[in-house]
Protein backbone atom coordinates (compact mmCIF):
# COMPACT_ATOMS: atom_id res chain seq x y z
CA UNK A 1 0.00 0.00 0.00
CA UNK A 2 2.82 2.53 1.06
CA UNK A 3 4.22 1.81 -2.38
CA UNK A 4 1.51 2.01 -4.49
CA UNK A 5 0.83 5.61 -2.46
CA UNK A 6 4.00 6.53 -3.49
CA UNK A 7 3.54 6.05 -6.96
CA UNK A 8 0.71 8.03 -7.42
CA UNK A 9 2.36 10.99 -5.33
CA UNK A 10 4.95 10.62 -8.18
CA UNK A 11 2.99 11.44 -11.21
CA UNK A 12 2.45 7.44 -11.77
CA UNK A 13 6.53 6.71 -11.34
CA UNK A 14 8.35 4.54 -8.78
CA UNK A 15 10.23 6.69 -6.82
CA UNK A 16 12.78 3.44 -6.61
CA UNK A 17 13.38 3.98 -10.03
CA UNK A 18 13.23 7.33 -10.42
CA UNK A 19 17.53 8.98 -10.77
CA UNK A 20 18.03 11.15 -7.90
CA UNK A 21 21.10 10.20 -6.53
CA UNK A 22 24.66 11.56 -8.08
CA UNK A 23 27.72 9.35 -8.25
CA UNK A 24 29.48 11.09 -6.02
CA UNK A 25 26.20 10.79 -3.24
CA UNK A 26 25.97 6.89 -4.02
CA UNK A 27 29.87 6.18 -3.66
CA UNK A 28 29.49 8.28 -0.18
CA UNK A 29 26.49 6.60 1.16
CA UNK A 30 28.45 2.85 0.09
CA UNK A 31 31.81 4.07 0.87
CA UNK A 32 32.91 3.12 -2.55
CA UNK A 33 35.37 4.15 -5.07
CA UNK A 34 33.92 6.77 -6.76
CA UNK A 35 35.45 5.49 -9.81
CA UNK A 36 34.76 1.93 -9.23
CA UNK A 37 30.95 3.02 -9.16
CA UNK A 38 31.40 5.16 -12.47
CA UNK A 39 32.70 1.72 -13.97
CA UNK A 40 29.95 -0.39 -13.00
CA UNK A 41 27.46 2.52 -14.70
CA UNK A 42 29.33 3.74 -16.89
CA UNK A 43 31.62 0.85 -18.25
CA UNK A 44 35.29 0.78 -18.88
CA UNK A 45 37.72 0.46 -21.51
CA UNK A 46 40.95 -1.38 -20.97
CA UNK A 47 44.04 -2.81 -22.76
CA UNK A 48 43.71 -6.64 -23.78
CA UNK A 49 46.75 -8.18 -26.08
CA UNK A 50 47.34 -4.85 -26.58
CA UNK A 51 44.41 -3.79 -28.04
CA UNK A 52 41.99 -0.98 -26.46
CA UNK A 53 38.77 -3.21 -25.57
CA UNK A 54 35.17 -2.12 -23.80
CA UNK A 55 34.27 -3.85 -21.20
CA UNK A 56 30.28 -2.85 -20.67
CA UNK A 57 28.34 -1.61 -17.57
CA UNK A 58 26.62 -4.05 -15.00
CA UNK A 59 24.49 -1.14 -13.48
CA UNK A 60 22.14 -0.76 -16.51
CA UNK A 61 20.74 2.63 -16.71
CA UNK A 62 17.28 3.60 -18.53
CA UNK A 63 19.50 6.49 -21.10
CA UNK A 64 22.90 5.97 -20.86
CA UNK A 65 23.79 9.74 -20.54
CA UNK A 66 21.94 10.39 -17.37
CA UNK A 67 24.20 11.22 -14.86
CA UNK A 68 22.13 10.55 -12.09
CA UNK A 69 21.23 6.94 -10.01
CA UNK A 70 18.23 6.03 -8.78
CA UNK A 71 17.74 3.94 -5.42
CA UNK A 72 17.68 0.58 -7.12
CA UNK A 73 21.09 1.27 -8.80
CA UNK A 74 22.31 2.13 -5.09
CA UNK A 75 20.98 -1.08 -4.22
CA UNK A 76 22.77 -2.84 -7.17
CA UNK A 77 25.76 -1.51 -5.95
CA UNK A 78 25.46 -2.42 -2.42
CA UNK A 79 25.63 -5.83 -3.64
CA UNK A 80 28.76 -5.40 -5.94
CA UNK A 81 30.65 -4.05 -3.31
CA UNK A 82 30.13 -6.84 -0.79
CA UNK A 83 31.62 -8.99 -4.22
CA UNK A 84 34.77 -6.72 -4.38
CA UNK A 85 35.37 -7.11 -0.51
CA UNK A 86 36.82 -10.76 -1.71
CA UNK A 87 37.59 -10.27 -5.31
CA UNK A 88 38.25 -7.02 -7.78
CA UNK A 89 34.82 -7.55 -9.62
CA UNK A 90 35.01 -8.58 -13.33
CA UNK A 91 32.21 -7.30 -14.82
CA UNK A 92 32.52 -9.38 -17.86
CA UNK A 93 32.44 -12.49 -15.91
CA UNK A 94 30.63 -11.07 -13.70
CA UNK A 95 27.73 -10.60 -15.90
CA UNK A 96 28.40 -14.52 -17.62
CA UNK A 97 27.42 -15.57 -14.38
CA UNK A 98 24.61 -13.20 -13.33
CA UNK A 99 22.90 -14.61 -16.67
CA UNK A 100 23.57 -17.64 -15.73
CA UNK A 101 21.29 -17.80 -12.72
CA UNK A 102 18.88 -15.55 -13.88
CA UNK A 103 17.93 -17.57 -17.07
CA UNK A 104 17.81 -20.90 -15.05
CA UNK A 105 15.21 -19.36 -12.27
CA UNK A 106 13.29 -16.29 -14.84
CA UNK A 107 15.09 -13.64 -13.03
CA UNK A 108 14.89 -10.62 -14.72
CA UNK A 109 17.57 -8.75 -12.33
CA UNK A 110 19.15 -10.58 -9.60
CA UNK A 111 20.86 -7.97 -7.82
CA UNK A 112 18.06 -6.29 -7.07
CA UNK A 113 16.02 -9.65 -6.24
CA UNK A 114 15.61 -11.38 -2.32
CA UNK A 115 16.49 -14.89 -4.46
CA UNK A 116 20.18 -13.89 -3.95
CA UNK A 117 19.86 -15.50 -0.32
CA UNK A 118 18.02 -18.84 -2.07
CA UNK A 119 19.43 -21.52 -5.01
CA UNK A 120 19.68 -18.76 -7.61
CA UNK A 121 22.18 -16.85 -5.37
CA UNK A 122 24.47 -20.09 -5.19
CA UNK A 123 24.46 -20.88 -8.65
CA UNK A 124 25.45 -17.06 -8.97
CA UNK A 125 27.86 -17.53 -6.45
CA UNK A 126 29.29 -20.41 -7.46
CA UNK A 127 29.98 -19.79 -11.27
CA UNK A 128 31.20 -16.39 -10.91
CA UNK A 129 33.43 -18.12 -8.58
CA UNK A 130 34.58 -20.45 -10.72
CA UNK A 131 35.13 -17.87 -13.53
CA UNK A 132 37.41 -15.88 -11.21
CA UNK A 133 39.58 -18.92 -9.79
CA UNK A 134 38.54 -18.16 -6.33
CA UNK A 135 39.44 -20.59 -3.73
CA UNK A 136 36.88 -22.78 -1.78
CA UNK A 137 37.83 -20.58 1.38
CA UNK A 138 37.50 -17.43 -0.74
CA UNK A 139 34.02 -18.78 -2.11
CA UNK A 140 33.12 -19.12 1.60
CA UNK A 141 33.92 -15.58 2.57
CA UNK A 142 32.08 -14.10 -0.43
CA UNK A 143 28.71 -15.81 0.60
CA UNK A 144 29.04 -14.59 4.01
CA UNK A 145 29.98 -10.95 2.95
CA UNK A 146 26.92 -11.38 0.75
CA UNK A 147 24.50 -12.71 2.85
CA UNK A 148 25.45 -9.93 5.31
CA UNK A 149 25.09 -6.89 2.79
CA UNK A 150 21.54 -8.81 2.17
CA UNK A 151 20.40 -8.57 5.57
CA UNK A 152 20.73 -4.82 5.05
CA UNK A 153 17.99 -4.91 2.23
CA UNK A 154 14.31 -4.71 3.39
CA UNK A 155 11.63 -6.25 0.31
CA UNK A 156 8.17 -5.36 0.14
CA UNK A 157 5.68 -7.68 -1.17
CA UNK A 158 6.66 -7.64 -4.80
CA UNK A 159 10.13 -9.17 -3.65
CA UNK A 160 11.51 -5.44 -4.53
CA UNK A 161 14.00 -3.33 -2.07
CA UNK A 162 12.19 -1.09 -0.17
CA UNK A 163 14.91 0.28 2.05
CA UNK A 164 18.28 0.26 2.88
CA UNK A 165 20.34 0.63 6.21
CA UNK A 166 23.77 1.25 5.16
CA UNK A 167 26.94 0.19 7.46
CA UNK A 168 28.04 3.10 9.58
CA UNK A 169 31.97 2.50 8.50
CA UNK A 170 33.41 1.68 4.83
CA UNK A 171 34.71 -1.92 6.12
CA UNK A 172 31.89 -2.90 8.64
CA UNK A 173 29.24 -5.35 8.64
CA UNK A 174 28.06 -5.13 11.48
CA UNK A 175 24.29 -5.56 11.84
CA UNK A 176 23.05 -2.70 13.87
CA UNK A 177 20.62 -0.70 11.94
CA UNK A 178 21.14 2.79 13.12
CA UNK A 179 20.99 4.32 9.68
CA UNK A 180 17.99 3.99 7.09
CA UNK A 181 17.66 5.28 2.85
CA UNK A 182 14.18 4.96 2.29
CA UNK A 183 13.09 6.38 -1.33
CA UNK A 184 9.97 7.96 0.56
CA UNK A 185 11.56 9.24 3.40
CA UNK A 186 13.38 13.10 3.24
CA UNK A 187 13.68 12.07 -0.29
CA UNK A 188 16.07 9.03 -0.13
CA UNK A 189 18.53 10.91 2.03
CA UNK A 190 20.08 9.09 4.85
CA UNK A 191 18.05 9.34 8.11
CA UNK A 192 18.69 8.57 11.49
CA UNK A 193 16.17 5.13 11.98
CA UNK A 194 14.58 6.66 14.82
CA UNK A 195 13.17 9.54 13.99
CA UNK A 196 13.70 9.60 10.45
CA UNK A 197 16.11 12.39 11.31
CA UNK A 198 18.73 13.92 8.59
CA UNK A 199 22.14 12.72 9.33
CA UNK A 200 23.42 15.35 7.16
CA UNK A 201 21.56 18.04 9.06
CA UNK A 202 22.64 17.38 12.27
CA UNK A 203 26.02 16.96 11.31
CA UNK A 204 25.65 20.36 10.09
CA UNK A 205 24.83 21.73 13.17
CA UNK A 206 27.41 19.84 15.02
CA UNK A 207 29.57 21.62 12.58
CA UNK A 208 28.01 25.28 13.45
CA UNK A 209 29.48 24.65 16.92
CA UNK A 210 25.89 23.50 18.50
CA UNK A 211 26.87 20.80 21.76
CA UNK A 212 25.76 16.91 20.52
CA UNK A 213 23.03 16.91 24.01
CA UNK A 214 21.86 20.14 22.54
CA UNK A 215 20.86 18.46 18.99
CA UNK A 216 20.25 15.78 20.76
CA UNK A 217 17.42 16.82 23.12
CA UNK A 218 15.76 19.36 20.08
CA UNK A 219 15.23 15.99 18.47
CA UNK A 220 14.63 13.26 21.42
CA UNK A 221 17.67 11.58 20.42
CA UNK A 222 20.19 9.56 22.43
CA UNK A 223 23.78 11.27 22.25
CA UNK A 224 25.08 7.71 20.45
CA UNK A 225 22.39 8.59 17.44
CA UNK A 226 24.31 11.72 17.18
CA UNK A 227 28.00 10.18 17.47
CA UNK A 228 26.41 7.70 14.94
CA UNK A 229 25.37 10.16 12.84
CA UNK A 230 28.80 12.07 12.89
CA UNK A 231 30.48 8.73 11.98
CA UNK A 232 28.12 7.87 9.00
CA UNK A 233 28.65 11.28 7.88
CA UNK A 234 32.00 12.12 8.35
CA UNK A 235 33.98 8.63 8.68
CA UNK A 236 34.31 7.55 4.54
Amino acid sequence: MKTNIAINIYGGKDPRKIPTYSLTEVSRYLRLSRSTLRAWVKGRTYIYHEMLSFSKPVIAQSESRISFLSFEHLIEAHILKALRTIHQVSMNKLRIALETAQNKFGIDNLLLSPYLKTGAGELFLDRYGELINLSKSGQYAMKQILEAHLERIEYDSDKLPLRFYPFLLADSIEGRKIIVIDPLISFGKPVIVRKFISTSVIVNRIDAGEDIKDVADDYDLDTQDINDAIIYERAA
